[in-house]
């Protein structure tokens, strides 16, 4: 991706108005956006995500094979959600929805761009109608929250007349502000391995095809907050292990790029940062990572836990049953060579 555009300057300049006009039309009567005419409809796919990979803390990220689908109507009034699998207990949310509020963010920002160049602004949906089918875990470290926020974007740029105007490199700067932080959204949205990083422009990412194709996720019935796993860190480490991560992690590219085998690979995937602070919260999941090098396959904490990400493939992980132990979901899955899309040839979808 390249680097940063004037869209993003426009952003910050539109801001005020933006708000003032985001908030008049959400006043009764006054919205007079694209749910005017016929409905519109698209359905965008989001891969499930795995961050840090052991040493890559916040920068490295994984695309799975594990999808959520998310189809989204602009209508004609209200909002309306239907979820099935993951996050159904958050199908009454309305407007507190998160894929509502990306979605109304991203429509605000193309209408800033809008404004900006060639276009009129669109206005906020008159209506949305979410209908989501999760099979990504929720709380478990495989990116749920960053494949909502990205499915969001994909989808408002591809509703809002003006959608072309935000390209690859805005949406992951979008992306990340809402998110947080970019280890997530840069694979979610690029698909592959991905080295994302922050600049004083917004979020950056280079895009790596992996040779290592296959992974098993373990995981486990319980959740774990994001939150609650980062407060576990401390504010300043060691400088000897901030330089063994430093040089795992760059070890791991190149392992992970080449396919340099599991004996590499393993010393590879050793971290001194995050994991060892956070297993207090997660001890299943750090003995079944110990328990799992021990054997010899490269294992790690997936993102901020409680899943286990092995770099194996599923018959030596069955050949080690035993090793396992119960308690555990196991997901054999590829690397997702393709990031977040829009789905093609579904009904309603805006070419």
């Amino acid at each position: 991706m390249g680097p940063a555009e004037p869209g993003r300057r426009a952003e910050r300049e539109h801001r005020a108005e933006r708000e003032h006009r985001a908030e008049r039309e959400r006043e009764p009567g006054n919205r007079a956006g694209p749910g005017h005419g016929p409905e519109r409809s698209v359905l965008v796919r989001t891969p499930a995500t795995s961050a840090n990979l052991g040493p890559g803390f916040d920068s490295l990220g994984l695309a799975l094979s594990l999808y959520d689908d998310v189809e989204v109507a602009l209508t004609g009034d209200g909002v309306s959600i239907e979820v099935d699998g993951e996050g159904a207990e958050v199908a009454d949310r309305g407007e507190r929805h998160l894929i509502v509020k990306v979605l109304r963010r991203t429509f605000d920002v193309l209408d800033d761009l809008a404004a900006a160049g060639p276009g009129q602004p669109a206005g906020q949906p008159k209506g949305i109608r979410l209908r989501c089918r999760n099979r990504i875990p929720h709380s478990r470290g495989l990116g749920s929250s960053s494949a909502a926020i990205v499915a969001g974007i994909v989808a408002a740029r591809a509703l809002h007349p003006h959608g072309d105007l935000m390209d690859d490199d805005a949406a992951l700067r979008l992306a990340t502000d809402i998110e947080g932080h970019p280890d997530n959204v840069a694979p979610c949205l690029a698909g592959g391995l991905t080295i994302a990083w922050t600049t004083p422009d917004g979020a950056r990412l280079v895009r790596l095809e992996p040779q290592v194709r296959q992974v098993v996720a373990f995981v486990p019935e319980q959740r774990l907050a994001t939150e609650r796993a980062r407060g576990l860190l401390p504010e300043t480490v060691p400088h000897a292990d901030a330089a063994a991560n430093a040089g795992r992690a760059a070890l791991l590219v190149a392992a992970l790029r080449d396919g340099l085998g599991d004996t590499v690979l393993l010393d590879a995937t050793e971290d001194r940062l995050h994991q060892n602070y956070r297993a207090p919260a997660m001890p299943e999941s750090a003995e079944l990572v110990e328990r799992l090098r021990s054997a010899g396959v490269p294992a790690v904490i997936s993102g901020a836990g409680p899943t286990v990400l092995a770099f194996t493939n599923a018959s030596r992980v069955d050949s080690m049953a035993a090793r396992v132990g119960n308690g555990w979901h196991e997901h054999p899955l590829d690397v997702a060579t393709r990031g977040a899309c829009v789905v093609p040839g579904e009904p309603g979808r805006r070419s």
